[in-house]
C-alpha cells in the first residue's frame, strides 16, 4: 500500500495516550494540573511514542462527574488555564508530531449551563426545546447508567411542574438532538474547536444520542451521527471522530455507517472484557472464539485496542458467570467493584504487579489489529488510589519522580491524594523507569516502536490460528505478502505451539519476544515460557 493512500488515515495507526489536565502536571502549585503543566510534558509523551493524545473534558464545570457535567463548551476550567494555554499547548504536540484529540460530550449538558437554568425558568423559554420534557415519565423507561446512585433517569422539575430526561446523573439533563437549534450550537461547538487546532474528537456516549427519546431523527437515528460526521470532514477533512460504542461488535457495525459515514474508530470493548476472562482462566480460547468472529470493516475505519481506561472495567457483556469468575480473580474485594458489572482497579495491581504478565498483556494489546489506547500511568505500572472511591480511584494524579506527590505538584494541600496514599509506592515513577532500560515503561516504548514499525497490525487481515495449545492464542495478520504471526501464552506453565511450516523461499523475522527466550530452532515448532510471547515476521519472496 503507497502510504500517501493512507496519510489522511492517520489513525489506523495512532498510539493513543488518554489523560485529564487535572490530574497530569500542576505547574503552579495549587494543587491542580494544568495546561502549562501539560505542555511541558509533551517531550515525556514523545519519548515514549505517542503519536495522539486524547484530553478528557477540560471546559468549565461543577466538576460532580469528573469534568464530563460540561457548563460552558467554549471555554476552559480556570483551574486549568485558559484558551492561550490550549492552542500553545496543541502547537508544542504538533510540533512533536502528536495529534490531539478531545471529549466531545453533546449527549448532555451540566444542570448548571446557561441553557438549562433558562429552560427550567419557565416552559416558555427560548431553551425549553433544548431538553427533553415530559408530563409524567414513560411506562417503560431505559435502563439506568448508575444503579444504586439513580433510579430513573427522568427527574422532576418542581419550578415548571414537568419531568426532564437524563440518561446518566440527574445533574445532567440530555439534550434534545431532534431540535435543530441543538443541532446547530454543537456544529458551532466542534468548528470551534477544530479552528483553534483540534484533529478530532472522541465521542462520548455515542448509543444515547441514537437510541434515547429526543435523538435527531426517530425515522433515522443515526441520520445526527452522519451528519457530524460530514460537518467534520468539510471543517478538517483529516479529523478523527472516535466513538465510545459499548455494544456487542455485531451491533457496534451500524455505527461505521454505510461506506465510511459514520465513526472512524470505536472503541473494541467486547475483546477488552474478554482479555480478562482469558486472563483470569488462563486459557486463550474465550479471546480467540471473540476474535474469531470480530466483523472486518472498511480500510477507512477502524477499532481502537485498550486493556483500561478511565471508568471501571465493564464487564457487562460477559455472562453472569463469567463476570463472576474475573471479579473473584481480579477484584476480590467488595469496594472494588461498581454496579455489579465493573471493577474499579488499574491493571498492575490487578496482576499482582507482576513483570510476566503485564509485559504479556500490553504485548497483547500492541499485536491485536486496531489502534492501541493507553490511560495515562499504564506505562509505569501506576496503581488505583486506596479506599471506597468508586470510579476515581483508577484516576489519581500522575507519577513523575520520586518526589513529594510523586512530583505531580508541589502544593502542601491537593484536592487530589497523592500517588503515595494508594497502591503503587512513589518509585513507580517516569523519571526512574525512563532511565531503566529493564523497566515497564521502556517495554512499552519498546512495544510502540514495533507496532510503528509493523504495519501489518494495523494494515493486515486478522485470523486465529489453531496452535494446538489452548493455553496458548496464535493470530497473524497478513498484509502485502507478508504475514505478522504474535504468540502469547495466557498460563504460568511452559507451552509449545506448532505452527504451519514455511513456503518454500520464506523466512522468519523475530520481532519482539519475552526476555530469556530460547533461540528456536524450528519454526513449525515455537516454545514459550510462562507468560511468554513472541512475535514473527514471515516474508514470502515474490509476494
Amino acid at each position: 500500500m503507497n502510504p500517501a493512500d493512507t496519510s489522511d488515515l492517520w489513525w489506523r495507526t495512532a498510539v493513543i495516550y488518554c489523560l485529564d489536565v487535572e490530574t497530569f502536571q500542576d505547574s503552579d502549585g495549587d494543587g491542580y494540573g494544568d495546561f502549562a503543566g501539560l505542555s511541558a510534558r509533551i517531550d515525556d509523551l514523545a519519548a515514549l511514542g505517542v503519536t495522539c493524545i486524547w484530553l478528557m473534558p477540560f471546559q468549565p464545570t461543577p466538576d460532580r462527574d469528573d469534568g464530563y457535567d460540561i457548563s460552558d463548551f467554549y471555554g476552559v476550567d480556570p483551574r486549568l488555564g485558559d484558551l492561550g494555554r490550549v492552542t500553545e499547548m496543541i502547537r508544542i504536540a504538533h510540533d512533536r508530531g502528536i495529534r490531539v484529540v478531545m471529549d466531545l460530550v453533546v449527549n448532555h449538558t451540566s444542570d448548571r449551563h446557561p441553557w438549562f437554568v433558562s429552560a427550567r425558568r419557565s416552559r416558555n423559554s427560548q431553551h425549553r426545546d433544548y431538553y427533553v420534557w415530559r408530563d409524567e415519565p414513560p411506562k417503560k423507561q431505559q435502563k439506568v447508567v448508575f444503579p444504586g446512585e439513580e433510579s430513573s433517569v427522568w427527574e422532576f422539575d418542581e419550578r415548571t411542574d414537568q419531568y426532564f430526561q437524563h440518561s446518566f446523573y440527574s445533574h445532567q439533563p440530555d439534550l434534545n438532538l431532534g431540535n435543530p437549534e441543538v443541532r446547530a450550537e454543537i456544529a458551532r461547538i466542534v468548528g470551534f474547536w477544530l479552528g483553534l487546532g483540534v484533529d478530532g474528537f472522541r465521542v462520548d456516549a455515542v448509543p444515547f444520542l441514537v437510541t434515547r427519546e429526543g435523538v435527531a431523527d426517530t425515522h433515522d437515528p443515526h441520520s445526527f451521527l452522519r451528519e457530524l460526521h460530514r460537518f467534520v470532514g468539510r471543517r478538517q477533512g483529516s479529523a478523527l471522530l472516535l466513538g465510545e460504542v459499548g455494544l456487542p461488535h455485531d451491533e457496534q457495525l451500524g455505527y461505521f455507517g454505510a461506506e465510511g459515514t459514520e465513526l472512524d474508530l470505536q472503541f473494541d470493548f467486547l475483546t477488552a472484557q474478554t482479555v480478562f476472562l482469558a486472563l483470569a482462566r488462563q486459557q486463550a480460547a474465550p479471546l480467540a472464539r471473540v476474535l474469531k468472529a470480530r466483523p472486518g470493516v472498511d480500510r477507512r475505519q477502524g477499532w481502537s485496542m485498550f486493556l483500561r481506561n478511565h471508568d471501571e472495567l465493564s464487564l457487562e457483556m460477559l455472562s453472569e458467570k463469567e463476570r463472576e469468575e474475573v471479579f473473584t480473580a481480579f477484584a476480590p474485594e467488595e469496594h472494588q467493584r461498581v454496579y455489579g458489572r465493573g471493577i474499579v482497579r488499574r491493571l498492575a495491581p490487578m496482576l499482582d504487579a507482576d513483570p510476566r504478565r503485564l509485559r504479556l498483556a500490553y504485548s497483547l494489546l500492541f499485536s491485536l489489529p486496531g489502534a492501541p489506547m493507553l490511560f495515562h500511568g499504564e506505562e509505569i505500572g501506576m496503581g488505583e488510589l486506596d479506599g471506597d472511591l468508586g470510579r476515581n480511584a483508577v484516576r489519581g494524579p500522575m507519577q513523575w519522580d520520586a518526589g513529594r506527590a510523586g512530583g505531580f505538584s508541589t502544593a502542601r494541600r491537593s484536592s487530589h491524594r497523592p500517588p503515595d496514599g494508594g497502591y503503587a509506592p512513589v518509585h513507580v515513577n517516569v523519571h526512574d523507569q525512563r532511565r531503566d532500560p529493564d523497566s515497564l515503561w521502556s517495554f512499552i516504548a519498546t512495544l510502540i516502536a514495533r507496532y510503528r514499525s509493523t504495519p501489518e497490525i494495523a494494515w493486515g487481515d486478522l485470523e486465529v490460528l489453531d496452535g494446538g495449545e489452548p493455553r496458548v492464542l496464535v493470530h497473524q495478520a497478513v498484509f502485502d505478502g507478508t504475514a505478522f504471526i504474535a504468540l502469547h501464552n495466557f498460563s504460568p506453565e511452559p507451552a509449545t505451539v506448532r505452527l504451519s511450516a514455511l513456503p518454500d523461499g520464506a523466512t522468519a523475522t523475530v520481532l519482539l519476544e519475552h526476555r530469556g527466550s530460547a533461540p528456536q530452532d524450528e519454526h513449525t515448532e515455537q516454545q514459550l515460557d510462562g507468560y511468554g510471547f513472541r512475535w514473527l515476521r514471515v516474508s514470502i519472496p515474490g509476494s
